[in-house]
């Protein structure tokens, strides 16, 4: 299969992203629509779609600065993007970028834009470097976030901004979670050493690898040794600190780290929840490989809609993992700067409150809930707590944990609520 198809397929991501659509279901869509798609194929498309997402401040600023006027033909102007990602991210010959590009781009309204792709492209790369020093000069472009975006951060974390909005333009870690029923991290990352793999040790349980390996070249993944999570979302389950006979509620479980996890740590009995059939199948394959297939009642519900699934027995500990607008992860999934909007973490909040007061009824006395988010909007987090403190007066937190984007984890935010 060519470039240039490749590029196209990317061009499409592009634009169904620009039109609000998530840019995980969007490459799903098309690697479903071209199942001859090679395994090198489809790592080259995931590597430009998301790499015109991350960087996506930066390319069109330097596209702009290119043109006269701006280009009306989404698929013209997205082609052009993928090309100029190509050749400002990638290894990939600067020629052959270009004369893919041109030939994909002949291809729209019978070759009228052929010539002015091939100037446009080949002026890039006489004045790259120029082009990347004028990103300098725009918060946009310099940044990679909206420009709403870099002033909330500036406005609430006066102190750390920058140091977050530089993480969260990195590639992210492929972390390990050893299975502490299985061994530890200081022996595993001797067997990744035997085995040629370099990591480092990040705590008696997780380990980060140097370069990310498929899930088949790790040792002891498909035997349930260990899993990928993020360090900062292998923080939940330690915080919760799951006790053996313990009736636990994940309410929001998919894709299942943080309960497989909470399974490591304890004999509970576990009842996991989720509203998405689809991504609750992972967290079903997910407890599988781990082993676990006794003590555990997986349902795919509402946690809101109790009637539903509710058996009417108190729990001992609640996971509270919210939807958010998932802030904090952006260097896993870059979209989400350019699809959220000011006023998204006060929407998400609002729905929090409701999810987190019925699930507060759902707690015995004396039990604990772990308020989670992936999110760094403060109206999700220390907001939200605060709300609920004033809302609950048995409720009493225990401690909190802000974790921010930095090169060992992605952003998150959790408070341990105990119920008086």
């Amino acid at each position: 299969m060519s470039l240039a198809h490749i590029q196209t397929l990317a061009a499409q991501s592009v634009m169904e992203v620009a039109e609000g659509r998530n840019l995980q279901d969007v490459l799903t869509n098309i690697r479903a629509a071209n199942p001859d798609l090679g395994l090198s194929e489809k790592g080259a498309l995931q590597d430009i779609a998301y790499g015109c997402q991350r960087y996506a401040g930066s390319l069109r600023f330097m596209l702009a600065k290119m043109l006269k006027k701006p280009i009306t033909h989404p698929q013209l102007e997205s082609l052009l993007l993928v090309a100029l990602y190509q050749l400002n991210h990638t290894r990939n010959p600067p020629h052959a970028v270009v004369n893919e590009a041109v030939e994909a781009i002949a291809r729209i309204d019978k070759g009228q834009y052929r010539s002015f792709a091939n100037a446009i492209l080949r002026r890039f790369l006489r004045e790259k470097d120029k082009l990347n020093a004028q990103c300098k000069s725009n918060i946009v472009a310099k940044y990679n976030h909206p420009e709403w975006w870099v002033k909330y951060l500036q406005n609430h974390y006066p102190k750390y901004w920058n140091n977050i909005l530089t993480a969260s333009q990195s590639h992210p870690p492929l972390t390990l979670r050893i299975n502490c029923r299985r061994g530890n991290a200081e022996s595993y990352l001797n067997e990744l050493q035997e085995a040629g793999i370099e990591a480092k040790l990040l705590d008696i349980h997780a380990v980060k690898l140097t370069e990310a390996l498929p899930v088949n070249q790790i040792p002891g993944f498909s035997e349930g040794r260990v899993s990928i999570q993020d360090y900062g979302a292998q923080q939940a389950a330690l915080i919760l600190k799951p006790q053996n006979g313990e009736r636990i509620l994940d309410a929001c479980a998919a894709p299942g780290g943080k309960t497989g996890h909470i399974l490591e740590l304890a004999d509970c009995h576990l009842t996991a929840l989720d509203i998405d059939e689809t991504r609750l199948a992972r967290v079903r394959n997910n407890l599988d490989r781990l082993g676990f297939q006794t003590g555990i009642v997986i349902r795919c519900a509402d946690a809101q809609d109790t009637a539903s699934w509710y058996d009417g027995q108190i729990f001992d500990a609640i996971l509270a993992d919210v939807p958010c607008t998932a802030s904090g992860v952006v260097k896993r999934n870059p979209d989400i700067k350019w699809l959220r909007r000011p006023t998204d973490a006060f929407k998400t909040a609002r729905q929090q409150e409701t999810l987190l007061d019925t699930l507060w009824d759902l707690l015995k006395p004396g039990g604990r809930m772990l308020l989670a988010t992936c999110s760094i909007f403060e109206e999700e987090n220390s907001s939200q707590l605060q709300k609920f403190l004033n809302r609950h007066a048995d409720a009493q937190c225990k401690e909190t944990h802000v974790l921010l984007p930095n090169n060992n984890q992605d952003g998150f935010y959790y408070a341990l609520i105990q119920k008086q």
